[in-house]
């Protein structure tokens, strides 16, 4: 099915408070003056629902005091994301962030990047070189292939370790499914779908054969994304891309754009498979191996190429080469009461990954190219024992990486290539072990308790090549370990009200990024390597309330995070210097130090209501804001700035219509504006990609998008999907992207499955 969303309007200066109050009063006028709604005719979450995330086995949600969404898969087959990243920002509780159209950066409670955790079938995506910077890397993981996920607000550490600070996203691949008797289970599924404001082509197709011991499915998705068009009204014109730089003979000639809404030089190909089988070796054991391949062609990084210097663009090329993700995952789940355990799940799991750089301004003949691999290798055991009237959680885990980096620098009128400074040192290793422990128990029919605790230790080690920068320093070695916990009670009042309380601490360990990193963050600043970082410690403070009755639902959580000894860019001095000639400029020394003190805190509201015959109502609206510690101002004491990955006030507000063959939705997504003066410091420095205020300063704007999304099934197994996004062609850049949304847009699209 299909729906996206987009689009914004700057030119239009809406209240907000006013289009939720409206939007609110429709609602309940609807739900006032309207007849008892038919409960067949939608559907909605319980607080009861099964939830697998939090302790990785099967939990009733109403027993978890974290905030958790659920992404079930028909929720993804209506919706029709191209992408992960945009899947999750689908739900109205993830932010996202996009630096390019093949990118996609979740922002989580005020954390990004490598302090929330992605999850694949149970195994962690997060390596030892995902930076601080926005990644991408969630775009790895197909939509299509997705049998559900769920994002887990808070730390997770207790469960997976380093890194889960703001949160956990984990996602569920489509599971093989056996037959029920004799005769062998043949599922099938298809979908191609276009998009016009980047001529999207996607086709998709699944197959599951079962028998009675063996089963097996297979997966495949190709996408080809043309350059995105943005909007047309509203924005400004420092939005618009005028000209581009096109390489004519032997010289890098400026392009004037033919129509400047085209944002020259953002299309990708993507190319996800997946490869499944499982095996009933006994009643009791369960083996599965699984095989997860995505590759991309290369993805022009287009806040890079937006860049200007001299007044003229700076680069000539910037690319993500093709990042590619290959995963072997090979699971035993032992359902067998023993002494140890009732169920026990050991994973077994090596993932390749390569990511390239590829570089070259304007007027130059070398173009940089530096490229990373990671080998990770991981182990995992995972229990769990009924005791009395509770329940006993507990596992282990170890992981390694090796990581290959290296630079080269090849002159494109000669051919002739040569070595360069790599971006980390090369052939570092980085490690993680773990031991956890955690108990719930449901004192009575009204209260649940949980609490656990974690200890993890983890190393890392690097050597420095100094034979094109003179290191201070020939290697470093790093070893810590970390104690975390999480407490919380589950107050369930009657039928209709649960109350939620919870502690819980989280903690990432410095990685190769951190610590080993070589590159330009920005014109003029490079940032080198810093040995001596030490782990980041945060504790979360949340509280939650919900209330049901009759498919209404109704749920506000509020939490409050302090992280200590953030790792934040700042000044540095390298070799006694504080600037440093980096690619043929001077720029200025910065690294990763131990020298914040972060706190974020907020409101996240979710409703769902149902209306009348098939009519229900959803929003969600989401106030995150915090501050960490500048230590640039000279003075020993620092003080409170803006926190970079704090996004403005975001949500939606959908009126939807399920009833029969035909589905609809009409939804409007938005955002708050963030003026200068709340903008964080490391934001201002990229003028580039924001609007500018009266007194010239960068600012986001506000903005909102309208969209209709509809699907109509033919019979049981073929439906056709139409989508309008972005109604009114509005013009908009969410905070901190290089990448201006899509414009008002049609999706069209056909859908085949049997699953």
């Amino acid at each position: 099915m299909i729906i996206f969303t987009n689009a914004a309007n700057a030119s239009i200066k809406p209240c907000y408070a006013h289009i939720f109050i409206i939007g609110l009063l429709m609602i309940f006028n609807q739900a006032v003056f309207s007849q008892e709604p038919e409960k067949d005719s939608i559907k909605v979450a319980e607080l009861n629902e099964v939830i697998f995330s939090f302790n990785k086995w099967e939990q009733q949600l109403n027993e978890v005091p974290n905030k958790i969404t659920k992404i079930s898969r028909a929720q993804i087959m209506f919706r029709q994301p191209q992408t992960s990243a945009d899947m999750l920002g689908q739900t109205g509780t993830v932010f996202i962030q996009k630096s390019q159209l093949g990118g996609g950066s979740p922002m989580i409670r005020g954390f990004a990047t490598n302090r929330v955790l992605l999850v694949v079938d149970g195994v962690r995506m997060n390596n030892a070189i995902y930076r601080s910077g926005n990644l991408q890397n969630v775009i790895s993981i197909d939509p299509l292939a997705i049998e559900e996920s769920e994002v887990v607000f808070g730390p997770g550490s207790l469960i997976y370790g380093s890194d889960a600070i703001g949160g956990v996203m984990d996602f569920h691949s489509l599971e093989p499914r056996f037959s029920s008797d004799s005769i062998t289970l043949v599922q099938a599924g298809a979908l191609a779908r276009y998009s016009s404001a980047n001529r999207e082509k996607t086709i998709h197709a699944d197959l599951n054969i079962g028998g009675r011991r063996v089963s097996w499915v297979s997966s495949i998705t190709y996408s080809s994304f043309d350059d995105l068009k943005m909007g047309k009204h509203g924005g400004q014109d420092n939005y618009l891309r005028p000209e581009y730089i096109q390489r004519i003979g032997m010289s890098d000639s400026i392009i004037k754009n033919a129509d400047p809404r085209v944002q020259k030089y953002t299309g990708y190909e993507q190319v996800n498979m997946l490869q499944k089988i499982k095996i009933r070796l006994s009643d009791k054991l369960m083996m599965q191996y699984g095989f997860t391949y995505s590759g991309t062609g290369s993805a022009p990084r287009y806040d890079r190429l937006i860049q200007y210097r001299g007044g003229k663009l700076r680069f000539a090329e910037w690319n993500y080469g093709p990042m590619l993700w290959r995963m072997h995952n090979l699971n035993f789940l032992h359902a067998k009461k023993t002494a140890l355990y009732d169920n026990a799940r050991l994973t077994i799991a090596y993932q390749n990954y390569t990511e390239s750089r590829i570089d070259r301004q304007r007027n130059r003949v070398n173009r940089n190219i530096q490229t990373e691999q990671v080998k990770a290798s991981s182990i995992n055991w995972d229990a769990e024992k009924k005791l009395g009237r509770g329940q006993l959680f507990w596992g282990a885990e170890y992981v390694h990486n090796n990581i290959g980096s290296a630079g080269e620098i090849i002159d494109i009128s000669t051919g002739n290539k040569e070595r360069a400074v790599s971006r980390y040192p090369d052939g570092s290793k980085w490690f993680s072990s773990g031991l956890y422990g955690s108990y719930k128990i449901n004192i009575n029919n009204a209260f649940t308790a949980s609490s656990g605790i974690r200890y993890s230790y983890t190393g890392l080690d690097a050597d420095f090549d100094d034979s094109y920068i003179p290191f201070p320093y020939d290697n470093t070695r790093l070893r810590k370990g970390a104690f975390t916990i999480n407490t919380g009670i589950v107050y369930r009042a009657g039928n209709h009200w649960q109350f939620n309380a919870n502690i819980a601490s989280g903690y990432r360990m410095p990685n190769i990024d951190d610590i080993g990193k070589l590159f330009e963050n920005a014109p003029g600043n490079i940032t080198v390597p810093n040995p001596t970082l030490k782990p980041e410690y945060a504790w979360n403070f949340e509280t939650g309330v919900a209330y049901r009755s009759a498919g209404l639902r109704v749920e506000l959580t509020g939490f409050h995070t302090l992280l200590e000894d953030a790792i934040v860019r700042r000044p540095y001095s390298f070799n006694g210097q504080d600037s440093i000639l980096f690619d043929g400029t001077k720029s200025r020394v910065e690294a990763l130090q131990n020298v914040a003190r972060a706190t974020v805190w907020g409101l996240q509201l979710s409703t769902l209501i149902p209306i009348y015959e098939g009519f229900s109502a959803r929003l969600n609206a989401n106030y995150i804001t915090g501050k960490e510690t500048d230590e640039t101002t000279g003075d020993g004491e620092g003080r409170q700035v803006p926190l970079r990955h704090a996004p403005p006030f975001y949500g939606n507000l959908a009126l939807a219509y399920l009833k029969g063959k035909i589905q609809l939705e009409l939804n409007t997504i938005y955002n708050s504006r963030i003026t200068n003066s709340k903008l964080a410091p490391t934001e201002k420095t990229k003028a580039g990609i924001y609007a500018v205020d009266r007194e010239g300063r960068p600012f986001s704007p506000d903005w909102y998008t309208v969209n209709l999304n509809a699907s109509y099934r033919l019979n049981s197994a073929f439906s056709i999907q139409a989508a309008w996004e972005n109604i009114t062609n509005q013009r908009y850049r969410p905070y901190s992207s290089g990448l201006v949304a899509a414009g008002s847009q049609v999706v069209v699209g056909v859908r085949y499955g049997n699953r």
